[in-house]
């Protein structure tokens, strides 16, 4: 068989992945609706700007439940350590916003590959009770260690400098909201050619079937770890944006409760389309925000109640609906 033949055989797949790569006009509307709320929601930025942080912390744990099919109730642990490792970076005299969301990714990173080495090689509820304890208990050191990370009271004191050296982080959020929506876009940009190389196909395979992807000779463990340590970079980096915009960090940076809240957003919005966090973000935390100005006490309640609506009657999310939609639509024209 010729080089040519071959040429020939394999350039349909090429063709096809270039297709998969390609910018679809579609995917510009979240960008463009992000641009406009800055102009017309000017009293909401605060809001907007956390939103944004987690939207990039609920992509973070798309790549690795909805891709790799690893299933985690404790990422908040490696979005804690990058939030601490900015604010005491900015609390001991290192301010500079853009190498401290570095090295708190990297932080994070590597508590990703130190943990992710370890638990990866259990499976189901042994790994999902894995993934809770490693962030109950870097919750419990980072409560103990009260003298450097303020323990209860939160670390405080952080001074956060202007980025580029122009730009201060203002009371009015115009700075932050501006600089959690670039980092957002760069990391979204990253996380779409993941999920679409052959090392993103090669996840969705895992997730489907290991026995299928062990018989085929794929490294499924290193894949499985790689996904793990890159995620928990991202979400160390969307930690530390929270902190340098608020320039506080609190225990419950790594706690049960944020970690639970990231799931249910992803859930909401649409597990394993990448674009889940983009809706199922938004959505949760504006709810969660008028629930409590209108039931203070019980506002998990109605929470919870969107949750089991979007589970029983909305597979796969508001982006699974939309999709069956779509589908239902084109049949019939």
């Amino acid at each position: 068989m010729t080089s040519d033949t071959l040429d020939r055989r394999a350039a349909p797949a090429v063709e096809a992945m270039l297709r998969r790569h390609r910018l679809r006009p579609a995917e510009a509307l979240p960008w463009l609706l992000a641009v406009a709320a800055y102009f017309i929601f000017p009293d909401y930025l605060a809001l907007g700007s956390q939103i944004l942080a987690n939207i990039l912390f609920a992509l973070s744990l798309d790549l690795i439940l909805g891709y790799a099919g690893i299933v985690t109730l404790g990422h908040a642990a490696f979005f804690g350590v990058g939030a601490y490792a900015a604010g005491l970076l900015a609390a001991h005299g290192w301010g500079e916003p853009i190498s401290g969301l570095i090295l708190a990714g990297v932080a994070a990173a590597i508590i990703g590959l130190a943990s992710g080495a370890i638990i990866l090689r259990t499976r189901a509820l042994t790994l999902l009770m894995l993934t809770l304890m490693i962030a109950v208990m870097l919750q419990e050191a980072a409560n103990k260690a009260g003298d450097v990370t303020g323990g209860a009271d939160g670390l405080q004191g952080m001074n956060v400098w202007p980025l580029l050296g122009l730009f201060h982080f203002d009371l009015y959020y115009h700075t932050a909201y501006v600089y959690c929506l670039a980092v957002l876009f760069l990391f979204w940009l990253a996380a779409r050619r993941i999920v679409h190389s052959p090392f993103g196909r090669a996840l969705t395979g895992i997730r489907e079937s290991e026995a299928r992807m062990h018989a085929i000779g794929s490294p499924v463990f290193l894949r499985r770890l790689t996904i793990y340590t890159v995620a928990a970079g991202f979400a160390g980096v969307a930690g530390a944006l929270v902190a340098q915009t608020t320039q506080f960090v609190g225990l419950e940076v790594l706690s049960f409760e944020r970690s639970g809240a990231v799931v249910i957003m992803l859930i909401v919005g649409g597990v394993g389309r990448l674009y889940g966090p983009f809706i199922g973000v938004p959505l949760y935390m504006i709810l969660q925000d008028r629930f409590a100005q209108a039931d203070p006490v019980y506002w998990d309640f109605w929470i919870g109640l969107l949750l089991v609506l979007v589970v029983v009657f909305a597979r796969g999310g508001i982006l699974g609906v939309a999709e069956r939609l779509l589908r239902r639509f084109g049949g019939t024209a």
